[in-house]
């Protein structure tokens, strides 16, 4: 069976993915700060969890080494945790900043660094990268998150040019606003506006989300590479 790492199982796309990978026949193994309690991932076997801080970057190494050590080598790897503060910059807080480009550029590239060396041995690979949608567009309040993923956005294509002739792929996902935990502060009003301005007329779900990253891990998948596929129901065209 094969083993795809998930970051950020406990919030509401990392649990979304991890149920669709599971569906789809993969072995899931979650990380995130806490235990997740959703039953219908806890009650699979193939569902294996592990609670680990990303931002202990030194760590990583020594996590990936671990989870390999118990389940083989990663099939796939799907970089989900981040962080996301709604503050203007010039107010923002050192310490938020800090926090920000701690986590949300540095951890998949760490973690993607690790995982993928036993995707080289085994000749074949998927990485996926959640970026965001508002690096591309930008968005009021969002500046040093937008940042910390458009720093993401060149990643894949230049990985998938060291990796690609091993038959591994390296891809983002750059989901719109959605309702999900992260965008649990906004009001009604804030999400109705965004709504209106999508040329859909309605904001994208964390199902389409999710389905955008299986697809790209899967074998129907397998012909794209150093590509940010946009799921924001049209927003940032």
């Amino acid at each position: 069976m094969k083993s795809v790492l998930v970051t950020g199982t406990g919030g509401t796309r990392g649990a979304e993915v991890a149920q669709s990978l599971l569906d789809g026949g993969y072995r899931r193994i979650g990380v995130c700060r806490r235990v997740t309690q959703l039953d219908s991932l806890t009650s699979n076997p193939d569902y294996h969890h592990w609670c680990f801080d990303l931002s202990s970057l030194v760590q990583i190494p020594e996590l990936i080494s671990s989870i390999v050590a118990e389940y083989g080598y990663l099939y796939g790897l799907f970089n989900n945790s981040a962080i996301g503060l709604d503050s203007l910059l010039a107010t923002m807080h050192p310490k938020d900043i800090q926090a920000l480009m701690l986590l949300n550029p540095n951890a998949p590239i760490q973690l993607a660094k690790h995982a993928v060396r036993g995707m080289l041995v085994a000749k074949t690979g998927r990485i996926v990268n959640i970026t965001s949608a508002v690096a591309q567009t930008g968005y009021k309040g969002l500046s040093v998150y937008s940042g910390t993923k458009a720093g993401l956005e060149g990643f894949p294509k230049s990985l998938a040019r060291e990796v690609g002739k091993r038959g591994i792929t390296v891809n983002n996902v750059a989901p719109g606003f959605m309702p999900n935990d992260m965008t649990a502060g906004l009001g009604t009003e804030q999400m109705d506006q965004i709504r209106r301005r999508t040329p859909l007329g309605r904001l994208v779900t964390v199902t389409k989300d999710a389905n955008g990253v299986t697809f790209l891990v899967s074998d129907e998948g397998s012909g794209i590479t150093g590509h940010t596929l946009t799921i924001d129901g049209g927003a940032s065209c």
